[in-house]
């Protein structure tokens, strides 16, 4: 054990303390609002770090080599895909979406899960097959393998999720060594998906979000209204932030779900520009970590997975603060390790687990040595 605990990434590991610390204070800071609702989430998130810790330390010291083995994941795969096509029959709508299991006075969103298992389901079948990527029947089967999950996700619906899914397995296609020919394939083939899906399937509140993304301002007490109150809520932070627990857009309760969908904006206003800056490099230095962590292992599984996780990172992210500074249409998805929700933070203390289980259990470059 002591040999493991020198083998984790320890630069990972403290960098991911500050992004689950400025979630926290932003927490508390909603203490100071009429409603006093920051108590409530701030102890209750404290509680999904502990157990997240927890899952992280046991998952990453953890052998997971079956892994490796496709019978597992599979059943996995299709276990989890299972509980989703559930949630659309048994499911209770709660936001307009049937998206959580409940578990007494707990909840869990199977959605975030299931990104993981694609990852380490496409990183094990392109670790099988990338000298095969050529043949375009392999790009049509892992196709398939994320077509499942996103649809069942967007029928829920959950757009945000839907996109991620389809990010995840466009970014591991092109990390498999996908040709320009078929690279352009499926660009257009996205392109006449997304029409398909403008015309035949968005539900009008997803489409009345997309309209706002372009003037939010026709529609300031509907639609437009998250992206302009967000907007109002970043550009009052300016250089230094108007200081904790004095963010009028989320303590007046102008900002809505300023501590999930929108927390970037509610942390803007409070730590402004310095403090998003903190942010963002402690951010990327969690993603650069999990980067170098998958080169350094000697097999394609564990490389690939490793990109997989990374994408997921950064697409969460992106999109995240996107929607916040209205550069992208409204989806809700949490911040990584900042927004409030167990079922993201534990997702992604899971994914670092499996790469760390990786890393430790795994032979390294003769560069590592």
């Amino acid at each position: 054990m002591p040999a493991n605990f020198k083998k984790l990434d320890w630069v990972l590991f403290l960098s991911i303390m500050p992004l689950l610390a400025a979630g926290l204070i932003s927490m508390k800071s909603f203490d100071f609002s009429p409603q006093g609702a920051g108590d409530y989430f701030f102890w209750r998130q404290l509680i999904w770090i502990g157990l997240g810790l927890i899952l992280f330390f046991g998952i990453s010291f953890a052998d997971l080599r079956w892994l490796r083995f496709a019978l597992p994941l599979i059943l996995i795969y299709f276990a989890v895909n299972l509980m989703l096509a559930a949630l659309l029959i048994f499911g209770q709508e709660t936001k307009g979406a049937v998206s959580w299991l409940k578990f007494g006075a707990f909840s869990f969103e199977p959605s975030e899960l299931v990104k993981i298992i694609l990852i380490l389901i496409l990183a094990k079948y392109f670790s099988r097959r990338h000298i095969e990527i050529a043949n375009f029947k392999h790009i049509i089967v892992s196709g398939l393998y994320a077509f499942l999950p996103a649809a069942l996700v967007f029928l829920q619906p959950d757009l945000g999720s839907a996109i991620v899914i389809s990010a995840l397995w466009f970014a591991m296609i092109m990390a498999s060594g996908i040709s320009k020919k078929h690279f352009f394939i499926l660009v257009l083939a996205a392109i006449l998906l997304a029409s398909l899906l403008w015309f035949s399937f968005l539900e009008p509140y997803q489409r009345s979000r997309i309209y706002s993304f372009f003037n939010p301002y026709l529609d300031p007490l509907g639609a437009g209204y998250h992206t302009i109150q967000a907007k109002i809520a970043i550009g009052s932070g300016g250089l230094y932030g108007r200081g904790i627990g004095f963010g009028s857009q989320s303590r007046l309760e102008f900002l809505p779900e300023h501590q999930t969908d929108f927390i970037f904006a509610a942390y803007a206003e409070e730590w402004g520009f310095l403090g998003v800056t903190f942010l963002f490099i402690f951010f990327a230095l969690v993603v650069w970590r999990v980067a170098r962590t998958g080169s350094l292992l000697n097999d394609n599984f564990g490389r690939l997975y490793a990109v997989g996780l990374g994408a997921l990172l950064v697409a969460q992210f992106l999109i995240h603060v996107g929607m916040n500074i209205g550069f992208l249409p409204i989806t809700g998805l949490p911040l990584p390790f900042v927004s409030y929700g167990g079922s993201s933070l534990l997702v992604f203390f899971l994914g670092l687990g499996i790469l760390m289980s990786l890393k430790i259990n795994s032979p390294f470059s003769a560069g590592e040595r």
